[in-house]
């Protein structure tokens, strides 16, 4: 197929009555998750949390308000977002690996929603605890709560679990009805929603002789660099050859022999890994934060952003995690065994425990470089913000998410205008292949 015009495929959409209606209705969904945003906890002064935000830019707390959208800061009803259904359902991606009766279960329709029914249920208990904890958070800000005491504690845990589920099925509702993954799609409404804000803002640091309109039009340079890299990576793939070979089907009818191949994706992992470090380099200065303990205060000045500690624990954990959360969302051995099944093979390479060990390897080998690149992306902010000496940062994690989920919701936008034999967005054979539901 030629190359899609672009206008043309947009007109197509309209054409094409249950994709305009899967998007009209993502729209609303994502509108009233936005209302939600405006709704505060009652007895909260939002101005001194937004303060005490502000005062403590980073760390675990920013990165959590960062994929909420600003709730956790402006103590919304869904402060919480969607984070307490992800948690879960990386709960669930771990207990299939390691608990074979888990495994199981996923593997067969009945299974998948029990295992869907549990994660709805531990999204809430998840919930039911960040709330509390984050109660008593809020109470420790001064300023922050007029009225503090057991009552406030449990009004405010039960608005922000309250709001958890409804997030939660609010998310469900768009991944049933709706236009790709829901919890992703919040996640990257979350983060895109902060862009006008932060453009403006930069805007007028140009405008005051803040910042130098070069660094502004070098640093717009090399993010576009950044999102082209990211692209690269994300639709990457190590093509391996299989065979399928002729086979009899029943009732005289033959299979004919084929040729295709198995994609294995450099970076399975996604976003994961730089998450999972984040969050765990961050726990020195949390813990500093909230026990006012000088000796860890200064232990925790080790691990600031910028320091040579932070860049080689960073890495070392970004790496680590990779392979470990690759581990976790790739089994050779079941993709083996259903290649099996269908009779297919790699040319070279004996069909069963051979074939699952082939495959491993050959993960393992593709898993460094999509390492590597995630920790490039996540140190990438920082390095600008030291040698191109401006003062904001774009984040790294921010944008591999936010492509990632585009680029997964045009796949599927594209598979239903293939359906009806439109023009896509992009050539034949070169959109970007659907990744695994989530980020």
């Amino acid at each position: 197929m030629a190359q899609g015009n672009p206008t043309q495929a947009m007109a197509n959409i309209y054409r094409t009555p249950e994709l305009w209606e899967k998007i009209v209705f993502t729209f609303m969904c994502l509108a009233v998750y936005r209302l939600g945003s405006f709704v505060a906890v009652p007895g909260v002064n939002v101005q001194a949390m937004v303060d005490f935000f502000e005062s403590q830019s980073g760390g675990l707390l920013g990165l959590y308000d960062l994929f909420v959208g600003g709730n956790l800061s402006r103590s919304t009803v869904f402060a919480l977002g969607i984070m307490p259904y992800i948690s879960a359902s990386i709960f669930a991606q771990i207990a299939a690996a390691v608990i074979p009766q888990v495994e199981k279960m996923q593997k067969d329709e009945e299974g998948r929603k029990k295992i869907t029914q549990y994660t709805r249920y531990a999204t809430v208990g998840l919930a039911l605890v960040q709330a509390w904890g984050f109660s008593i958070f809020t109470e420790s800000v001064q300023g922050a709560v007029s009225s503090p005491g057991f009552g406030f504690k449990m009004e405010m845990a039960i608005f922000l679990t309250t709001g958890a589920v409804f997030v939660m099925w609010l998310g469900e509702q768009i991944t049933e009805r709706g236009l790709g993954n829901g919890a992703s799609l919040m996640i990257f409404f979350s983060i895109v929603q902060g862009f006008i804000p932060a453009i403006w803002s930069t805007l007028q640091l140009v405008a005051n002789q803040g910042v130098s309109p070069l660094a502004v039009i070098g640093l717009l340079i090399l993010m576009a660099g950044v999102i082209a890299g990211i692209v690269l990576i994300t639709i990457a793939a190590r093509r391996i050859a299989i065979q399928i070979p002729q086979r009899t089907m029943g009732r005289g009818r033959m299979r004919e022999a084929a040729k295709n191949f198995i994609p294995l994706r450099i970076n399975a992992a996604g976003v994961m890994p730089i998450i999972f470090a984040q969050s765990l380099i961050v726990v020195p200065g949390a813990l500093a934060t909230f026990s006012g303990n000088q000796a860890l205060v200064d232990f925790s000045d080790r691990f600031q952003p910028g320091t040579g500690l932070y860049f080689i624990l960073s890495a070392v954990l970004i790496i680590s995690f990779t392979y470990f959360y690759t581990a976790i969302v790739f089994n050779p051995v079941d993709l083996a065994e259903n290649l099996k099944k269908q009779g297919g093979f790699i040319p070279g390479v004996k069909p069963g425990s051979k074939t699952a060990e082939y495959i491993d390897h050959v993960v393992s080998r593709i898993t460094l470089p999509g390492a590597i690149f995630l920790t490039l992306i996540a140190l990438l902010p920082i390095w600008i913000a030291d040698f191109v000496n401006v003062t904001f940062q774009f984040g790294g994690t921010s944008l591999l998410i936010v492509v990632g989920v585009a680029l997964d919701t045009l796949a599927q936008m594209n598979q239903h205008l293939l359906l009806r034999k439109y023009d896509t967005f992009m050539k034949k054979g070169r959109a970007p292949a659907r990744g695994r539901q989530g980020f």
